[in-house]
């Protein structure tokens, strides 16, 4: 959540709203105040770019249309997790198998169903033999303008071991459904970082089909 600075807050404590012709005045681009509707781009990163609309700065992919997050269970009813270190929290994490959507330059404009048939395989050696669309929704809205969607997975096949591509070092944790929610809990007490939207997941696992039977939700393949 972004900070507020001065300017939305009075000394009673309460927030009101902004007055863009006073409190955004010092928001400028080449000496002249900066529209709120208007964008600039501060940084070009490889894979991030860093931009500003109004006051507000934010990031987002340069290569890719989103990401996708995977509920799977196995035909033995286990949970597929997978621990990664990421650099950006300098800690290994516990998520559900995941990736970005139109990454790569032979699937520009795939599905988020297609993208989590591919990520699936790549990161457990699991093939789905169906995949559900089940919603999409902002990641970070107050950081970032990334679309994280969450699909279910069934009928899965191990083809092989798994463990990412040749940039990652993934390890596959099969975890008893039934246990899932509490093995969570126990490895954030063990140090792990637990992507709180696995809780999320956990649900849709267990009501996510009953909850969307028949939604026409945004991003749905149709």
């Amino acid at each position: 959540m972004a900070a507020r600075d001065a300017a939305t807050v009075p000394a009673t404590g309460r927030i009101r709203p902004i007055r863009p012709d006073r409190d955004l005045a010092h928001v400028t681009k080449f000496g002249q105040p900066l529209k709120m509707t208007e964008t600039e781009t501060l940084c070009n990163g490889q894979w991030l770019r860093l931009k500003r609309r109004g006051r507000w700065e934010f990031a987002e992919r340069v290569n890719a249309g989103g990401g996708v997050i995977i509920v799977a269970v196995t035909p033995e009813d286990r949970l597929l997790l997978v621990e990664q270190y990421r650099a950006a929290i300098q800690s290994r994490t516990i998520e559900m198998p995941a990736g970005l959507v139109g990454d790569l330059a032979h699937s520009a404009g795939e599905h988020a169903v297609e993208a989590a048939r591919r990520e699936l395989l790549e990161e457990t050696g699991y093939e789905a033999g169906r995949i559900e669309f089940l919603m999409a929704g902002p990641s970070s809205s107050g950081m970032s303008n990334e679309i994280m969607a969450f699909v279910r997975a069934y009928d899965l096949v191990r083809v092989h071991a798994g463990g990412g591509d040749e940039t990652e070092e993934i390890l596959v944790h099969e975890v008893p459904r039934a246990e899932a929610a509490r093995w969570l809990v126990r490895k954030m007490s063990e140090g792990y970082s637990v992507d709180p939207k696995m809780f999320a997941g956990l649900y849709f696992l267990e009501h996510g089909e009953a909850l969307f039977a028949g939604a026409d939700l945004p991003g749905a393949k149709r």
